[in-house]
């Protein structure tokens, strides 16, 4: 399933050249072009990665950035005609990945996409925490609402995979992959099991709560 990038840009033919170009190199591209309609999209959508633009019409690229890092941790790269310092300064303490200045190559566009979600699918971080779920992997343990959830190995591994890209779907290859580290050869139903089990323990201990949602035909994913 193609990665889906966000881009947020008012220039029509830069907007349609990325998309295009994007589209040619795997992923699923989406153009706004306005600042006001991207937060309202970003939580119904949870793209892969954000193109934003610094100048747009109704809310700039900085304020559009801040509102998202106040409940998504999803890659954004800037993208500016502005090359001073103040404002890269500006877009890193607003939680941008990386940077692009105009004008630059497709090309370029592409590998810093693929850059920066290399850097976010293995970044190491001993502790997750998301809506009262902490994950810890120097422990291998997982408490939700400060209630201790027993996990095999198994069940940890995926747990770890889906909560450290909120919003991926992820298919059922990609979590045996990292469930059996050892290479051995296992089907689709058993992941789903793993899967039930896991749901199992979560909603016995937060039954209000749904943390894992199944995507017909295609596998899982953790909803932050």
């Amino acid at each position: 399933m193609a990665q889906l990038v966000l881009i947020v840009e008012d220039e029509p033919k830069l907007s349609q050249s990325m998309a295009e170009y994007l589209s040619g190199s795997g992923f699923d591209p989406h153009i706004i072009d306005n600042g006001e309609e991207v937060i309202s999209w970003v939580k119904v959508n949870t793209p892969a990665i954000i193109l934003l633009d610094l100048m747009l019409p109704g809310k700039d690229g900085i304020d559009v950035c801040r509102e998202i890092r106040a409940f998504s941790q999803v890659p954004i790269i800037m993208v500016t005609a502005k090359s001073e310092e103040i404002d890269r300064l500006l877009g890193l303490e607003m939680g941008t990945d990386d940077y692009i200045c105009k004008p630059f190559s497709l090309r370029e566009m592409v590998a810093r996409i693929k850059a920066v979600l290399r850097r976010h699918e293995y970044i190491p971080s001993d502790q997750i925490q998301d809506r009262g779920l902490t994950l810890s992997k120097a422990s291998s343990s997982m408490t939700v609402d400060c209630v201790s959830v027993e996990l095999t190995a198994i069940e940890f591994n995926i747990m770890e995979k889906l909560t450290r890209q909120p919003g991926h779907i992820f298919r059922r290859s990609d979590l045996m992959d990292v469930a059996y580290v050892d290479g051995r050869i296992v089907n689709d139903r058993t992941v789903d099991s793993h899967m039930k089990k896991i749901r199992k323990k979560l909603t016995k201990i937060a039954p209000d709560k749904k943390f894992l949602h199944s995507i017909y035909g295609i596998g899982y994913k953790f909803e932050s």
